[in-house]
Parts: structure tokens; sequence; C-alpha cells
């Protein structure tokens, strides 16, 4: 694959497979450059990732995830996004990132906060912990050297903490990106007109409970574009 296709993976659940897609069609819509869109689906992981399920973890991403650079023979740039989310901008203005402050091996939005409720979607435990939702939203340099200690093995081994932390690097390889694009809807309040991506990390619109969640219907809009086909005319 070459270098100017982004390779972006989006974490698969099937407890909620709209928002997957939903979500890969508010990217494709809006993208200026190609992009090879990849679901990170535990049954097409079989060989690669064979990790029992962790009580704690609230979706089947929570740690095939960071399969990303392995996934991407480590090379090039990709992205990875949780599939609860809905982008609002051309996917090519986040490499921005990059060209601000190059040289690190990920950016993430550095979120610093406790979640406001205790449960989320579905009865989920919400738990708190340091650097949380930092890896919902991750560019990743997957040449960069020090990624290469994200094996499969390592992913499979690691801790949760380890992991969601990003503990293999330094924090000096940790790049920043804006909070707009990992906006987290019941978490932050007054968004700005501009957020890029919308996270419904406590539910999204497709759960009835949600379904009047802040950008809901844009969501909806979204979702009826997603599954538009057009008829012959009569």
């Amino acid at each position: 694959m070459r270098d100017s296709v982004l390779k972006v993976f989006i974490g698969y659940d099937p407890v909620e497979s709209v928002a997957w897609h939903v979500m890969a069609h508010s990217i494709l819509s809006r993208s200026s450059i190609p992009v090879a869109l990849i679901p990170v689906n535990l049954k097409n992981l079989t060989g690669i990732y064979d990790r029992p399920r962790d009580a704690k973890q609230s979706n089947e991403f929570s740690f095939t995830r960071f399969l990303t650079p392995y996934l991407s023979d480590y090379t090039g740039y990709a992205v990875f996004f949780d599939c609860d989310m809905m982008l609002r901008t051309d996917i090519a203005e986040i490499l921005q990132a990059v060209e601000r402050d190059p040289g690190k091996a990920v950016y993430v939005v550095k979120h610093d906060y406790e979640p406001r409720d205790g449960v989320k979607y579905l009865n989920t435990v919400q738990y708190k912990y340091p650097r949380k939702n930092w890896s919902s939203v991750v560019l990743w340099d997957c040449a960069h050297p020090s990624n290469r200690v994200v094996t499969d093995t390592y992913v499979g081994d690691a801790s949760a903490m380890q992991l969601h932390r990003f503990q293999w690097l330094d924090d000096s390889e940790i790049g920043e990106l804006d909070v707009r694009w990992n906006w987290l809807v019941g978490e932050y309040l007054e968004p700005p007109a501009d957020v890029r991506n919308v996270h419904w990390t406590v539910g999204g619109p497709y759960f009835e409970e949600y379904c009047n969640a802040d950008f809901a219907e844009e969501w909806f809009a979204e979702h009826a574009k997603m599954t538009f086909c057009q008829q012959r005319p009569k």
C-alpha cells in the first residue's frame, strides 16, 4: 500500500455494529485523500490475537487497537478511532499535527478528567484511571522505532495500564492533538462549533437512552446518508 494512502483502523464491536458503519461513512465522505478503512474486529484476528477478554473491557477492541502498527507492518502513518464517533471534517487535517510537532511516536488528545457517571451504555461500568480515553483516537507513526515494541505478543501480554497509558514510550514521544479531535460528549460541555470528531464515550445516539445526546441530529443525518440508495425513477 502506498504511503499516500492513510490507513484508518476503527474498532468494531457487534453490540453496536451500526456505529462502525456510520463512523466509516463520516470519514470516507469527507476525505480529500485516499483512505483504507480497516475494522479492528476480533473475528478477523484469528492466529494474531487470542487474549482472553478482561472483565473490565467495555468493548471487544479495548486491547486490539494497539495492534495498529503491527498490522501496518511498521510503515507509514495510521489512525485508530473508537467506533462510537463521527468525523465532521476532512481526516487529512489530522496529519497537520505531525507538521507542527514532527518526530513523535503517537499523537493523542491528552484528556485530564474524571467521568461524570459510574455507568455507561449497556450498564457497563465506567472506570476511572489516568490517561483515560487517550487511546480512543491515536495518530500513529508506525515506523517510529519505539513502536517496534508493540508486537502481537506484546499486545497479548501487556497489562491494560501499560497499553492504555502508552508506557512503552517516553512521555516526550507522545505528541498532542487538539481536544476537538476527541470531543467527549457527556463529559465536556458547551462544544465549540468546529468540533472535528464527536465521541459518544458514554453512549451513542443509536442507544435509545442517549438518542438526544449532543450532536445526535447530526449522527442520524449521517446514518441516513450511509444507508442511502438512489432508486430508478418511476
